[in-house]
Parts: C-alpha cells; structure tokens; sequence
C-alpha cells in the first residue's frame, strides 16, 4: 500500500497554518490562571516522571538477576558502560 503525498499542497497546508497561527489573537487569562496552569502541568510532569524513575529501577533489578544467574552458570558477562550523552 503506498501513500502519495503532494509536496507543494503539504508545503501551503503548514504554511497557512503558521500564517492563521500568527494572526490569531492568543485568548488572554489572567496571571493567576496562567500561573496555576503551569502549576498543574510542573505537578503531572513530576508525577510522569517519577513514575518513569520506578520502571527504570524495575527493569534494572530484573536485568541485575539475570546477570546474576548467567554468572552462576559461568557465563562470563561484560558489561557497557553507557555512553555520555552527546550535546
């Protein structure tokens, strides 16, 4: 199944949409709204990511058990330092 795409009708579509994205006037809230909505979004991304810490320590735990037995077995494993994220 193949999915042809005009290029130049893409193109238009984006560009109208920055061009109504600029023209549109931004509703305006109040500092106080504005602040609890950032607020609120600090608050669940916290939470996401939290959770994000839990599954890593999960699945590390189960990775260093596995190790562990492919050790007892006399697998001998090396093991990757992970590489620096790059900037």
């Amino acid at each position: 199944m193949e999915i042809n795409t005009n290029k130049e009708n893409l193109e238009n579509a984006l560009t109208s949409l920055k061009d109504k994205a600029e023209t549109t006037e931004t509703p305006k809230i109040s500092k106080e709204e504005e602040i609890g909505f950032h607020k609120g979004a600090l608050n669940t991304l916290l939470a996401e990511r939290n959770e994000v810490f839990k599954m890593i320590a999960n699945v590390e735990a189960i990775m260093q058990a596995h190790i562990k037995r492919l050790q007892e077995l006399g697998v001998k494993i090396d093991i990757q330092k992970p590489e620096e994220v790059k900037k």
